[in-house]
Parts: C-alpha cells; structure tokens; sequence
C-alpha cells in the first residue's frame, strides 16, 4: 500500500538540507513549539486525550485520509514540532466516519514525553502512513492473541480483525503491575477468551503472558496461530515455546526507525538469516526466524544519548528539580 504523505515539507525533501535535518539534536536552551506556535495551520488536531495507565496515554488525532485506509497491524509516523523525532505508533482504531485514528503510546523517552505534553486541543505538526504490511487475516481457526504491556495496544486491532474473520480468539494480556494494564474492556469484548496477567501477581493471573500461554497449551487446547506483541524479551520467549510445538507465532517489531520508507536502514532486523526493513517489509514476521539476540543489541545502541536527552528534557520541564526552575 502506497503510504499518504499528508504533509511534505521541503526540508525533508531537499538533498542540499540534509538527509534527515529534522534529526538534529537541540540544545538545552532550545524551545519546542507547537504548530500553532509557529503559524503552521493545524491540520492534524487532538480531539481527545485519555490516561490509560501510569504514562500511558490516548490520543485521538483528526487524519481522515488515513482512517479511511489503514488495517490492522498498520503503523504511522508522527512529528509534534519542527525539529521533534520521527514516532511511530501503531494505530490502534480508527473512525472512517469521524476521520480520527487512535494512537497509544507511553512516555519511555524525550520525544514521547514530550508528546504526552499534548493534550486535547493542540496539533500535530505532521503524520505519514498507513505504513507496513497490514496484517494477514482469515479464518485460521483458533487464534491467540497476546498482549505485553503497551504490546496490548497493537495486539487489539489484529483480535478484533481475527475475531470479525470468524476465528475464535484467545486473549492474553499482561503488565508488570496492575496499574500499567491497558484495554482490559476492549480486549474482553473482541476475544472469546481472555486471561489478565500481572508480573507481580497484583491482579489476574499471577506470573507472565507466556507463563499463562504455557498453561493453556498445557491444557490441551488446540491452536492454530499466535500473534504475540510486546517487550523483546517477551515475543522470544513466546516463540521458543511455540517453536517446541511447531505452532506458527507472529510477532509485530518496533526496533529503532527514522524515515519509515525503507531508505535509511536504521530499522533494519535479521529474520530468516536475510536482512528486512522492518518499516517496508514488516513490521510483521514470523517470530521463529526473527534473531532478537541482534534485535535487543541494536535497541540498544543509544541508550547513553536516549538517557542524557531525556534529563535535559526533564531539567527544562523543572521535574529533576521537584519543580523548580
């Protein structure tokens, strides 16, 4: 699917400017304004805000264009001000009627810290998508759907599209505590189904998704396809439990991304002992042939830059001084 580019902006285009001049890092001293600020018109506007669960947060954004097309398992790009990071968010739901996709997302970082600064009423500078292959739907049969952490915002969409084709859903959904659960209501209305699983035993079944997918296989149950979204540590070992009964397992990867159209490289991943884009050619793949020991190294190429990037944000927004200036 060719993706809407909503808004090209010269600079983005232009070789003279630079491959990605929008990427460059701001000083501390830098203001980040929003696109109204700016004199931009405000064609990407936040029509609701909601706090899902400690720093995570749900934004319904107007993109018409896009809520006509997009399908399950599609993802877009966002920018919240001139000089911002590229964000991709998987879209979670969308409105055609309305025009308004819903993102989900949670504050881990500068950039998505800075956009759950946003709320009702501001705009987006920019978005681009649908981007990657939706994901591929029919009547399988049986299908689990499982969920880790701000995982079970992308897994919801695909329940809902397997359970509409007919399949009978399983859902399995789980956080480290019970106050980072998310879409418990949602999930429950789409899955014939569900298991709430909480790390720390604080609600639901106590221990891991995997622990609970274990349990259910254990049981006898017959299944026909795992889609498995969420932490890397989680979707591995989803699928080597999956590998050990031949079972076909999905996953849905969200390594580090820049351009999103497959030129730059950055979210490059190893499956099948074959290098893919993850923005072009995923972001789906089949989980036992994904290399997540590359994957986990490569996420983590710039935690020192992520780190000291998120405590200059965190200093000019007065939180690492209890609120002083």
């Amino acid at each position: 699917m060719i993706p809407l580019f909503l808004k090209p902006r010269p600079q983005d285009l232009c070789p003279q400017n630079g491959p990605y001049p929008s990427l460059r890092f701001k000083n501390e001293e830098s203001e980040l304004r929003s696109p109204s600020e700016k004199g931009d018109a405000e064609v990407f506007p936040i029509v609701e805000s909601r706090v899902l669960a400690t720093a995570v947060k749900q934004f319904k954004v107007t993109a018409p264009e896009i809520a006509r097309k997009r399908k399950p398992g599609q993802f877009i790009v966002l920018r919240t001000h001139e000089e911002g990071e590229r964000i991709p968010l998987t879209i979670a739901d969308a409105d055609p009627e309305a025009g308004t996709i819903t993102l989900i997302f949670q504050e881990v970082g500068k950039s998505t810290a800075h956009l759950g600064t946003l709320s009702s009423g501001d705009s987006l500078l920019d978005l681009i998508g649908p981007l990657g292959h939706p994901t591929h739907i029919e009547k399988f049969g049986t299908v689990a759907c499982i969920g880790g952490g701000i995982g079970i915002a992308p897994v919801y969409p695909i329940a809902r599209g397997m359970h509409d084709a007919g399949n009978r859903v399983l859902a399995i959904i789980g956080a480290r505590t019970k106050n980072l659960l998310i879409l418990e209501e949602e999930m429950s209305k789409v899955a014939d189904f569900l298991r709430v699983c909480t790390d720390d035993g604080s609600y639901g079944y106590p221990g891991f998704v995997s622990d609970a997918l274990q349990d259910i296989l254990d049981q006898g149950t017959q299944i026909d396809l795992v889609v498995a979204i969420g932490p890397v540590p989680m979707m591995r070992v989803v699928c080597n439990l999956t590998r050990n009964r031949n079972l076909k397992t999905i996953v849905s990867l969200n390594p580090i991304m820049v351009d999103a159209t497959g030129m730059c490289g950055a979210c490059r991943v190893s499956v099948g002992g074959r290098t893919r884009f993850v923005c072009v050619d995923g972001p789906e793949f089949d989980g036992h042939e994904v290399n997540f020991a590359e994957l986990v190294k490569r996420q983590r190429a710039y935690l020192p830059q992520e780190k000291k990037s998120m405590e200059t944000f965190q200093h000019a927004q007065g939180a690492c001084l209890g609120g002083k200036p």
